[in-house]
């Protein structure tokens, strides 16, 4: 529907004003209509980039769609367009909400390897995917070696880590992880 606006207008579909479309539908949680708008813009072939694919993947994270994120990941690593940490981010957050805990850590294992930034959100969405598969030990082995990263451990790095090893029944691990949180002074501001 969009599109046949768009002619009517006499709107020019480019990558600027689909990507703005995606973008909106995206954030409005329209998942459907990102599929859409990106087949459009493949059978039109208009150039999709990383924005394209990176609103693409996060309104199916959004939408609880993991399997559809990765299908988007596949593709773009396919048509050689670099992912970044936007990506990497909504991807590893995809398969924390898919509960595949396996494929959140490779993807954060990924991120060294392509030389992406990693942030505080790869890395509690990578530890929150650990504690949903119910792997409390991976869990603290990433926050482990977040710490000898250059991530800033935030209270929700903390929260994801404690929640993981409470939920193994971990409690010394859950004190020693409060008396960081307190000798750190991370509050929820």
């Amino acid at each position: 529907r969009l599109f046949s606006v768009m002619a009517l207008s006499s709107v020019q579909s480019s990558t600027i004003t689909l990507n703005a479309a995606i973008s909106a539908c995206e954030k409005g949680g329209e998942w459907e209509q990102v599929l859409q708008l990106f087949a459009e813009m493949q059978k039109d072939a208009v150039e999709s980039d990383t924005i394209s694919f990176n609103a693409s993947i996060s309104a199916c994270e959004k939408a609880g769609k993991w399997e559809r994120a990765v299908r988007f990941f596949d593709i773009m690593a396919e048509s050689g367009i670099a992912s970044d940490t936007i990506t990497f981010n909504a991807m590893i957050s995809a398969c924390e909400k898919g509960c595949e805990w396996e494929r959140a850590l490779l993807l954060f294992s990924l991120m060294a390897t392509d030389k992406v930034a990693c942030s505080t959100a790869s890395a509690s969405s990578a530890i929150s995917a650990c504690k949903k598969g119910g792997e409390w030990q991976k869990a603290l082995q990433l926050f482990a070696s977040v710490s000898q990263m250059h991530i800033r451990l935030d209270l929700i790095v903390f929260n994801a880590t404690i929640d993981a090893c409470e939920q193994g029944g971990a409690w010394e691990k859950v004190s020693q992880l409060f008396v960081m949180v307190s000798q750190r002074s991370l509050s929820s501001d």
